[in-house]
This record gives C-alpha cells, structure tokens and sequence, in this order.
C-alpha cells in the first residue's frame, strides 16, 4: 500500500513540476488569446495605438534600478520594444534577461524631443549660412541647433509570463 502512495505522490509532484515550468506570472492574468508579432507592431503603430496586444519575445534587456520595464526582441533582427510597468505594480527581476516573455498591454505613444548637435559639443553647432558653406566639403562636421521631435512607441504591460 505505502509503494503505491509513494508512486502516486512522485506523479503528482512530477505533474505539478512540469506545469510550474511554464513560467513566472507577473502582474495581471493574460486574457488575450491571439499573439500579435513585433514587427508588425513598429511597421505601423498607429494601428494599434490604443489597441491591448500580446506580444512574444526574448527578454534583451530590464530596467537595473526597479525592474520597472523589460526590452522585447520582435520576430525580426535589431527590432525591440519596451514594456513599460506602472513602478512597484510589476518589478521585473535581472534575471528574466535572455529569457522567453509573453506580455500583454496597451501600446501608447509619447514624444521625445532633444537637441541635435552630432557631439553635444557646441562648437560643432553652427548657423544655417556656416551648414550651407560646409556642406560641400568632405571635413564639413557642422550639425544643426534644431531640435528633433520623435514618436516612441510602447505597450503598458499589465500582465507577463517570464
């Protein structure tokens, strides 16, 4: 009687094991059931502005200083996409780097805009007359003082299995 008590107890923890290998839940249950690809994502965002997406990839990079979001790898090569958390809700740990993630949320845009000088050295910004002057030349290193507005693109994740 005690053998089949000890085999049915090594099935069943066996079982349990196996199951538990599927992954670290974080945050919220995933309710999406169809997986959108990554790229299709950045190829055109606006699309899915607003829209909850589930998204698979290896994680490539985490937050260091509260886990707070995770870089996706897409389908295609040096594509990537950040999964930003609300802090403390989700802390992503260190070691969920190089590992499979299956994410769901909401993808939003914001807008970063930022001084374009090449170097960040003022000397190598110059007036619009000394650019037109230097365009012609080989050695010409003369960046613009305009300012750049760009489009970012990430999911809100609310929920993950890492």
């Amino acid at each position: 009687m005690s053998k089949y008590i000890l085999t049915f107890s090594v099935i069943l923890i066996s079982t349990i094991m196996l199951f538990a290998a599927d992954g670290t839940k974080y945050g919220k249950n995933i309710q999406t059931k169809e997986k959108t690809k990554i790229s299709e994502i950045l190829t055109a965002p606006e699309k899915y502005e607003g829209k909850t997406v589930l998204v698979e990839g290896t994680v490539v990079n985490v937050c260091e200083k509260r886990g707070c979001w995770i870089e996706l790898s897409s389908d295609k090569e040096f594509e990537t996409i950040r999964v930003k958390v609300e802090d403390g809700e989700i802390v992503f740990p260190m070691e969920a780097k190089g590992k499979k993630a299956l994410v769901e949320g909401q993808i939003y845009s914001f807008t970063v805009e930022n001084e374009a000088n090449c170097s960040g050295d003022e000397k190598t910004a110059c007036s619009d007359k000394e650019k037109s002057e230097k365009e012609n030349k080989e050695d010409g290193a003369c960046c613009s003082k305009e300012e750049t507005v760009k489009k970012v693109y990430q999911i809100k994740g609310s929920g993950a299995v890492i």
